[in-house]
């Protein structure tokens, strides 16, 4: 993944000048605490949001924060909240997003949130209280080694119990997360470092010797990648979310439209590419689209952009695209070669690359002054795609008892929601549709949990991205069964006025682990229903055995009442007749979050899909359809 410049959407995270844009003076005063020595940090740095919760360890800290002008505190209602909305804010805005919790149960609470960050690469800064140092490792009250446990899913960690450190610390940290290959960084500060008194300096000294992330591609991995796409009959532009956290995206454009390569978008880079271009051919992967994965799987040379071959795009892994050499280029050296060898690895900020690549491209083109360009040059490669493209487009069947199709809800939210409008998900297959059935053209658009896959995401990432970007309309995609786990945070939203909008994709059903179950476990349900289906023994009288077994299809919970209560407005809708008016309704509220039950049809499937463990050269297009591509290796 790769960092650079800004992007249209989606700016470089940095630290930032204050808002006056004056540049930052050094300033030295004398007999503060810790505590005041991080928010004056933290302003520094131009942090101007925190995601939190107080407790005891990291209570000090919130006491000065009471005094900051410039750096806004938002009380989430649980820690995972607050790291998925630091989340969704790093990705809306570019910036580094920031959470703050207590030590113990409060820290641990945070390491869902890091760990996704950390597979998606998000820059993030987490800041946690610790106990004492003088009680440190003795199994004190609430205490936690969260630097040991969160080791592995940190691009970074420090343990702070010197309050002279707090400053170097948060500027070291904002710069680690946000630079190279952006990631989440976690600073835990003693609680009595920042109840001490110490001299706050600003800037201070960087100590980072071992930290240089190359930007600089080498010119020679460059000339080849050149020639092999001159070479090549059959290539592919593999792209990954590194792209946009690139800012690359009009680089990205240049070099696929001189050159004529069919671009993939993978689920974290949706957007880095408009979808509505003709060279677009889609999302690859386990429920990519039939043109991109086959294309990938078919291809003679794969150029990798801030890619990271996970199995998700890859499928098995030995029988992935069996012909194509591979050029990858990644600032990160660590993914080069991690899944799929390398033919020309190039280890470099994404951007540099492209535009390195574009000048060899343009200089190959020179030498052969009579020679085909742009799409021209892989004729038949194109006609190929768009046979597979027409043959099998992505689309879906609408349900025969009139009820609501999910796929038919997601697209017309798409449709009707006012441009320039960012999306959040959930995982699952609300998730997927979304990646299908909405149109992404803009980076910083489309925000999901994509290496990890969390269950709630999507409401909390949804406050982040809406705080951070208050101008920009915000929906969240969600399921029935995402949105139980982390619901609680639309009393932040609505409490903090943050109008979001939540469309819930109800199907009463955990829905992808029912589709698994309905294909390979014949149709034994077991523990993926949400509903009262009439078997689950729910009972409607004020205590256990006082009531009578409810009717089936008995609403628990029953999602407007909760919004309702949850200070938000609730809306439900049943039947596509309903759907245009119920969107534009909720389209038009903001001055409160709003959510929207939209009661779906059980049986529907994401496909295309492939099967998890199996080759890519299984892709099926629907349930019992296999493509057939017409040649020996179908």
């Amino acid at each position: 993944m790769v960092m650079t410049e800004q992007a249209t959407g989606a700016p470089k995270p940095q630290p930032r000048a204050p808002r006056n844009g004056a540049p930052q003076p050094t300033s030295t005063v004398a007999q503060v605490t810790g505590a005041q020595s991080l928010i004056r940090s933290l302003e520094a740095v131009g942090a101007d949001t925190v995601f939190g919760i107080p407790g005891g360890s990291i209570l000090p800290a919130y006491d000065p924060l009471m005094d900051s002008t410039t750096v806004r505190h938002i009380l989430v209602r649980h820690e995972q909240g607050a790291g998925h909305a630091a989340t969704g804010y790093a990705q809306a805005t570019g910036r580094v997003g920031v959470c703050m919790a207590t030590s113990g149960p409060g820290a641990t609470n945070l390491v869902t949130p890091i760990a996704d960050a950390h597979m998606d690469s998000v820059p993030l800064v987490a800041i946690t209280g610790q106990v004492s140092s003088s009680t440190i490792g003795t199994d004190a009250f609430q205490e936690a080694d969260i630097c040991g446990i969160t080791l592995p899913v940190t691009k970074h960690n420090f343990l702070v119990t010197d309050p002279a450190e707090i400053p170097r610390t948060i500027a070291e940290a904002f710069h680690i997360a946000s630079t190279g290959r952006p990631g989440p960084v976690l600073v835990d500060i003693a609680k009595d470092a920042l109840q001490k008194q110490t001299t706050f300096s600003w800037p201070p000294t960087a100590e980072l010797p071992g930290y240089r992330p190359v930007s600089r591609p080498h010119a020679k991995q460059i000339r080849e990648a050149a020639r092999l796409i001159a070479e090549s009959r059959r290539p592919v532009f593999y792209v990954g979310g590194g792209v946009i956290k690139a800012g690359a995206a009009a680089e990205l454009l240049a070099l696929a439209e001189r050159t004529g390569v069919p671009v993939t978008t993978t689920l974290m880079a949706l957007g880095a590419f408009p979808d509505s271009h003709p060279q677009h051919l889609g999302m690859p992967g386990m429920h990519g689209s039939v043109a991109s994965v086959t294309a990938l799987q078919k291809a003679d040379l794969i150029v990798a952009l801030g890619a990271r071959f996970d199995d998700r795009v890859t499928g098995r892994i030995d029988s992935f695209a069996p012909h194509a050499k591979i050029v990858h280029a990644d600032i990160d050296p660590a993914e080069i070669g991690k899944n799929r060898l390398a033919d020309v690895p190039i280890v470099g900020d994404v951007k540099e690359v492209m535009t390195d690549l574009l000048g060899a491209v343009e200089a190959d083109e020179a030498e052969d002054a009579n020679g085909p360009r742009g799409r021209e040059r892989y004729a038949g490669w194109w006609r190929q795609l768009e046979s597979w493209r027409e043959t099998y487009p992505l689309g879906y069947d609408l349900p025969e008892d009139g009820s609501l199709s999910p796929q038919q809800v997601i697209e017309r939210i798409g449709q009707l929601a006012p441009e320039g409008t960012i999306f959040t998900a959930g995982v699952g297959q609300h998730q997927m549709w979304a990646a299908h059935y909405l149109r992404f053209e803009t980076p910083g658009t489309w925000l999901n949990s994509g290496g990890l896959g969390t269950m709630g995401y999507a409401v909390p990432a949804a406050l982040g991205a809406k705080a951070g970007r208050p101008d920009a309309p915000v929906w969240a995609i969600d399921g029935d069964g995402c949105f139980q786990m982390t619901n609680q945070e639309l009393v932040t939203a609505a409490l903090n006025g943050i109008p979001v909008k939540v469309a819930i994709i109800n199907n009463g059903a955990l829905g992808m682990v029912r589709q698994w179950q309905t294909l390979f476990y014949n149709q034994r349900y077991s523990n993926t229903v949400l509903r009262d289906d009439g078997t689950t023994g729910a009972y409607s009288g004020s205590a256990a055995g006082t009531g009578t077994a409810t009717n089936k299809g008995t609403r628990v919970p029953d999602f407007v009442k909760l919004s309702e209560a949850m200070g938000c407005v609730g809306l439900r809708c049943e039947s596509p007749d309903q759907l245009d008016a119920v969107l534009e309704k909720a389209n038009a509220i903001n001055d409160r979050p709003v959510v929207v039950d939209f009661i779906v049809h059980e049986d529907a499937m994401v496909w295309p899909m492939v099967a998890a463990g199996t080759s890519n050269d299984e892709v099926m297009a629907a349930r019992g359809v296999r493509p057939d591509f017409g040649d020996a290796t179908d």
